[in-house]
């Protein structure tokens, strides 16, 4: 029914990079801090480094809940789930840093998310992942559900900003520079880039 693996490889790895979709769990230290349950998606969005370590492209939104939780505590823990095919979730616990556009290592980063163009997205950071636990279970009350496309929405929303007016932008938000709880999030003004 469930099995923990020691690395990401082979069938998991091409499980992973194959969903079009997954989801991100975090949480502050505080017991009546805020739960985050978020959706990633965008084809080429997410990026296997090496067999311990994953990363994802942290877009434009209207809050910033994961980075402020991985800057308070670093825990995280993304899910896949087989919508079409054999049954299965996985989920990698592990330790998750937010790499602002400022830090030299963004450049580099971004080399690994050869498939899409984060410009029109409003990228905030990498976000990179490192496996401390790696486990699937059975997925058997998982629907059956098909992926037709990608929305263009967020493409063309924050396609018409550039870095200033996507800071104005942040700034105007109650949840970007601080989290629901009142943690610190994305730093503003929002770093210029480091390519």
């Amino acid at each position: 029914m469930g099995k923990t693996y020691e690395r990401i490889d082979g069938r998991l790895r091409a499980f992973i990079e194959s969903q079009p979709i997954f989801f991100t769990a975090t949480a502050p230290l505080s017991g009546d801090g805020t739960v985050n349950l978020s959706p990633k998606g965008l084809t080429g969005s997410f990026a296997v480094l090496d067999e311990q370590t994953v990363a994802y492209l942290d877009f434009a939104g209207s809050n910033a809940e994961t980075v402020a939780h991985l800057r308070e505590n670093g825990r995280i823990t993304l899910m896949w789930c087989a919508f079409q095919g054999p049954p299965n979730i996985v989920r990698v616990h592990g330790r998750g840093e937010a790499v602002f556009r400022n830090d030299p290592r963004f450049g580099q980063l971004l080399t690994h998310f050869p498939d899409i163009d984060p410009t029109p997205h409003g990228l905030r950071a990498v976000i990179v992942v490192t496996a401390e636990l790696i486990r699937d279970t059975c997925g058997y009350a998982v629907p059956f559900m098909a992926y037709e496309a990608d929305r263009d929405l967020h493409r063309k929303r924050f396609a018409r900003e550039d870095d200033e007016s996507l800071a104005r932008y942040f700034e105007k938000k109650e949840h970007i520079a601080a989290s629901i709880d009142g943690l610190p999030g994305l730093p503003l003004p929002l770093p210029p880039r480091s390519l």
